[in-house]
């Protein structure tokens, strides 16, 4: 399957029905998601391997990942109705994908790669939330794709190094996020974002 294709199928991931602003619930855009999953497909990351993708949302790292070669892809997600959106998307495209309605803190699994786009700590409540994603990330995983925001990375590479982590592949995004909550005052809000590649050192 070609990079497109896969963006396309990807578009038709639901979005959240009831976004939530303090879980910082915006959807990976289908391109961004497409690209991501293609360069872990290319550094042999994604088949015949288990991806757990943490915060799943409404699953569309979990959908590609199964779609390009994944032998078993699990969604972790704290939010119920972002859930049963994953389910019911998965069900309907007869996607094998095991949607768990967890915090993240509380998994307890092992697994070959994670994929996540953990909050990005931009709300005063949620300040550095995607820590807790890379603490667990390297709990239970040996190779991470994780997205974060481009002013961060230079703090995110240093709790890497204290996690006995190294990242050894960077990209940089435009992440176009709609207006979706009452706090937005643009119709577009665009951040910069970095995608990280990271090695646990297993």
């Amino acid at each position: 399957m070609k990079k497109k294709e896969l963006e396309i199928i990807l578009q038709g991931v639901y979005p959240y029905s009831r976004p939530k602003a303090n879980l910082e619930q915006y959807l990976t855009p289908a391109e961004i998601a497409a690209d991501i999953l293609y360069i872990a497909f290319q550094f042999g990351d994604i088949e015949n391997k288990k991806v757990v993708d943490l915060g799943c949302g409404t699953g569309i790292f979990s959908t590609g990942a199964i779609i390009i070669g994944a032998k078993e892809v699990v969604g972790i997600e704290i939010d119920e109705d972002a859930i049963e959106l994953a389910k019911k998307y998965s069900k309907e495209n007869k996607l094998e994908i095991d949607f768990i309605s967890e915090d993240i803190e509380n998994v307890n699994l092992k697994c070959d790669t994670v994929l996540m786009n953990p909050p990005f700590g931009a709300q005063k409540s949620n300040v550095k939330a995607d820590r807790k994603f890379i603490e667990k990330a390297f709990q239970i995983s040996n190779v991470i794709y994780s997205i974060h925001l481009s002013k961060t990375i230079q703090f995110i590479d240093k709790m890497v190094n204290s996690l006995d982590g190294k990242i050894d592949f960077a990209k940089d995004y435009s992440f176009k996020i709609k207006h979706i909550f009452d706090f937005h005052s643009k119709k577009y809000i665009d951040f910069d974002v970095t995608l990280l590649r990271i090695l646990t050192k297993k």
